[in-house]
């Protein structure tokens, strides 16, 4: 069993959790978030806490429990202060715009690329610099996941979507003669 999930989880004041059944609530000034709790994992709140176990002696179980320890800390932390992800476009000619709720990428292709933003998202653009941020913190990492992989940054010039702190191993490309 995990070390982190042996220890009661403290629940911030400005935080709310409830525990009804098989699912888990946050409620924090940025939000409410819900997630639904395997079966094997038993989820008590203590007067430290909340308070992590597993319901049987399984290596699943065992496993889990560290597992909804962290996604619990993380929806706690997410509806106090937003997660924020971001990624810089580089490239020569490549422009990303915000119409609506979705961003339209003109990266290099013969047609602009459109990404709807998820709910729960905002999005901005400066530039060339694009900043998710959400309280739910597996939606913001995928949707900036799915925005990379519109055009994924290459070794030779750089060009392409890169997260801000990410670094490109650069390669040197053909020498002459």
């Amino acid at each position: 069993m995990s070390r982190l999930a042996k220890k009661p989880i403290p629940v911030a004041a400005k935080t709310e959790v409830t525990i009804s059944g098989d699912t888990l609530t946050v409620k924090g000034g940025k939000g409410t978030l819900t997630k639904s709790v395997h079966p094997f994992v038993g989820m008590a709140l203590g007067a430290e806490g909340i308070e992590i176990t597993a319901k049987n002696n399984s290596k699943l179980a065992k496993a889990l429990t560290g597992t909804y320890a962290a996604h619990l800390r993380s929806m706690m932390k997410g509806v106090e202060t937003p997660w924020k992800r971001g990624l810089i476009l580089e490239g020569v000619g490549y422009r990303v715009e915000l119409k609506g709720k979705e961003l339209v990428f003109t990266v290099g292709f013969s047609h602009q690329v459109k990404l709807i933003i998820p709910e729960g998202v905002t999005a901005t653009v400066e530039k060339n610099v694009i900043t998710i941020e959400g309280a739910d913190k597996e939606i913001v990492g995928q949707f900036a996941a799915n925005v990379r992989s519109v055009k994924p940054p290459e070794p030779y010039l750089g060009k392409g979507i890169r997260y801000s702190d990410e670094t490109i191993r650069r390669k040197q490309g053909k020498k002459a003669v």
